[in-house]
């Protein structure tokens, strides 16, 4: 008997038919650890309006340990349970976020995925949910996902709910408790316990006044000691010598700075109080794993000052930062230094709040989402790096809609919105590390660090560095770039003794790169990424290769300083004509003469350009684009009677400098946020090696014609070097 088939080319229409292991799935996959898991069931407590949540880990050394949540907020009628709770993905939170429906407490959601409540179990097997709303019976749910996940298909796994007079939450309580047995990490140590302690506690910010209650316990009645004699978090950070504040919104930045000064060491304080003005801003670079700059992120021009458009969709910004000092000379000052260390390494690092309730996993240990350690790296005796740091970023929910939660529970979706986030925070940040580097210099200054050249020799740090990269196994990697950082460093120490430079000159540099092996050190002994120490090895090297090369460069001979300046306003015409810049150079008319002068050509040109360099930034901060006809002027003169010799006077209307001269010329000073801070520095040794220093004149000495009311500096050639 023949069979007959549908035509091949007939269509269907078949639903999908998600198994039951699925809903597993969701809890093991998109939650991280369990301790995060129990981080997401306090959030959930928070989004049910409760005031206090409750989480108890029992029977931890026996064969069936638990974990309860309990906490007093809504609860949920059987309605609700059937409705939302048992709906996977339902967007009831993210329509209430949306339509900024705000619950009886006046808060916004901070669920909007549906998600959440499958936290439960990435704990345990067996989950018993008890619950109750106002004016409702109380409903129980039992979930036993060993039996649950053998049903084919969810449609087949069937929940039993029952609903009962109240047991648990009695009279007009209201609220939910959570029971998880069978537990999938049945093993909880004590350490793991202070880190869930420290996670559930830390969710709301300590930093900011609510207007609300929102507290949360954990409790573990076998083990109460484990919970017990916890820092206080606020004597701690009261010991900070650094604190930060600041706010951004719509195209203005207000911050305010204070150095509280160090116990033993005689420096006063030093207080900023409330200052408004521009964001500059940082602009990002693309680096590879090894810290290879590789551009730009954007091919967009750049923006130099931020406006209103930055905080699009993110609203308001606001940050509060405690820095820390590990030198051993300060930390010893702090008292009880263990203690200060221990807590810098839990809970260093810069947090995210939204509403004042944390978004994990910011400023958790191994989380670096500012780049702050790299950014170290890069200018190692500036930047603050994560374990000085203890940082809150607080933002509205409501206004930061662009900001997007990742699925997985893990921070925001790196969009846009995120990228200009950080941006803001580090533009500020950079004000933060400029104002503290001051402080920092004068502490050396007083303890006797400041001018220690470490001339001599430094050949022992360095074989610290080969034992401990024997040590650690990195010696493959490691050993060239510590034989090159070597042969590099004794060169240039020889060249510039041969070369006369001046002491403070020599105390700097060595000082520097004495800070470099340092870091690199401490980076090996602390277990950092064989990438990240890596990154570290080729900074050192990069440093004494800047310092090496330039010392190696041009020889002096007679040249034209007429014919210098007319090279460096040839080489930066289309940046004149880019940046609206007006440039006034009497000494490039035609009857004025020339002046020849031994230098060497190249290294001078480069001085010149890093000075015009910094002209066209500032310029730029003060007079940004997008306010019609631009004012941005710049004056380039030679002066023949200046006091030391003949100086070559550049001066602009940008917003000068609020920093004195012998600041300036020091390496790693800079208030660009991008800037390393050695361009000034760099442009002095280059005038010092040519017999000559860079000066920062007042107008009237370097005789600046009216209307360039900003920086004035002069490149002096020492009378000796005319020709």
């Amino acid at each position: 008997m023949a069979t007959t088939s549908k035509p091949a080319d007939d269509s269907l229409k078949l639903p999908f038919r998600p198994r039951a292991r699925l809903l597993q799935l969701l809890g093991d996959q998109l939650i991280g650890t369990p301790r995060l898991a129990v981080f997401e069931l306090v959030k959930n407590a928070y989004d049910a309006d409760a005031e206090t949540v409750t989480v108890t880990l029992k029977g931890l050394r026996t064969a069936s340990p638990t974990i309860v949540v309990e906490d007093d907020g809504d609860g949920m009628a059987l309605s609700t349970i059937r409705d939302i709770w048992l709906v996977p993905a339902h967007d009831h939170r993210e329509l209430q976020r949306k339509a900024l429906k705000r619950t009886r407490l006046n808060r916004l959601p901070l669920g909007e995925k549906g998600l959440g409540r499958f936290a439960v179990h990435k704990l345990g097997d067996r989950i018993e949910l008890v619950t109750r709303a106002k004016g409702q019976p109380e409903c129980v749910v039992h979930i036993d996902w060993s039996a649950l996940i053998e049903k084919q298909f969810l449609s087949e796994a069937v929940v039993n709910v029952q609903t009962r007079s109240p047991e648990v939450f009695k009279g007009a309580k209201t609220g939910t408790k959570l029971t998880i047995s069978e537990l999938r990490e049945a093993t909880w140590t004590r350490g793991e316990v202070r880190r869930l302690l420290r996670q559930i506690t830390s969710i709301a910010s300590p930093f900011t006044d609510r207007s609300d209650r929102f507290e949360t316990e954990l409790k573990v009645p076998e083990h109460p000691d484990w919970v017990a004699g916890v820092p206080d978090v606020d004597v701690l950070l009261k010991r900070a010598p650094w604190y930060f504040r600041f706010s951004f919104e719509d195209g203005q930045l207000e911050w305010s700075y204070e150095f509280r000064g160090v116990t033993g060491i005689k420096l006063a304080p030093r207080k900023i109080p409330d200052r408004t003005g521009a964001l500059l801003i940082a602009q990002e670079r693309d680096t590879d794993v090894y810290g290879t700059d590789q551009g730009t992120k954007s091919a967009k021009p750049k923006r130099i000052t931020a406006d209103a458009s930055l905080s699009n969709g993110i609203g308001m910004v606001k940050g509060e930062f405690y820095v820390f000092d590990r030198d051993h000379d300060i930390l010893t000052k702090l008292g009880d230094s263990q203690l200060v260390q221990n807590f810098l390494d839990e809970s260093g690092g810069v947090r995210v709040y939204r509403d004042s309730i944390r978004v994990y996993n910011y400023g958790e240990p191994g989380d670096d989402w500012l780049g702050l350690d790299l950014r170290r790296v890069n200018t190692p005796t500036r930047n603050i790096s994560r374990n000085i740091v203890v940082g809150a970023i607080d933002l509205s929910l409501e206004k930061s809609h662009q900001l997007t939660e990742k699925t997985n529970r893990e921070g925001f979706v790196e969009n846009d919105a995120y990228r200009r986030l950080r941006q803001i925070v580090l533009g500020a940040l950079a004000i933060l590390e400029v104002e503290r580097k001051i402080d920092k210099d004068n502490i050396r200054a007083l303890t006797g660090k400041g001018h220690d050249p470490e001339a001599a020799n430094i050949a022992q740090p360095l074989q610290a560095l080969r034992d401990a990269a024997k040590k650690h196994r990195l010696s493959k990697e490691l050993d060239p770039l510590i034989n090159k950082a070597e042969k590099n460093y004794n060169e240039m120490r020889d060249t510039m003794l041969r070369a006369g430079l001046s002491g403070m000159g020599l105390a700097i540099v060595f000082h520097e790169i004495e800070q470099g092996v340092r870091v690199l050190h401490d980076a090996i002994e602390g277990g950092r990424s064989r990438e990240a120490v890596q990154v570290q090895a080729r900074e050192l090297v990069r440093i004494l290769d800047g310092f090496s090369e330039l010392l190696r460069k041009g020889e002096q001979r007679p040249n034209s300083i007429k014919h210098l300046i007319k090279r460096a306003r040839d080489i930066n015409r289309v940046r004149f004509r880019n940046h609206e810049v007006k440039l006034v150079c009497p000494a490039l008319e035609d009857d004025v003469p020339d002046i020849e002068m031994n230098f060497a050509f190249g290294l001078l040109l480069g001085a010149l350009n890093n000075l015009l360099d910094n002209a066209f930034y500032w310029l730029q901060v003060r007079w940004p684009d997008g306010q019609g006809k631009s004012p941005r002027k710049l004056y380039i003169n030679v002066e023949k009677d200046f006091a030391e010799g003949p100086a070559i006077i550049v001066a602009d209307n940008g917003p000068g400098f609020q920093d004195d001269p012998e600041r300036l010329r020091r390496p790693f000073f800079s208030r660009r946020p991008d800037g390393m801070g050695v361009g000034l520095y760099y442009t002095n040794m280059v005038m010092e090696l040519n017999g000559g220093r860079l000066a920062f004149p007042d107008a009237d000495e370097a005789n600046v014609p009216e209307g360039f009311d900003g920086a004035v500096l002069a490149l002096v050639f020492g009378k000796g070097g005319k020709n």
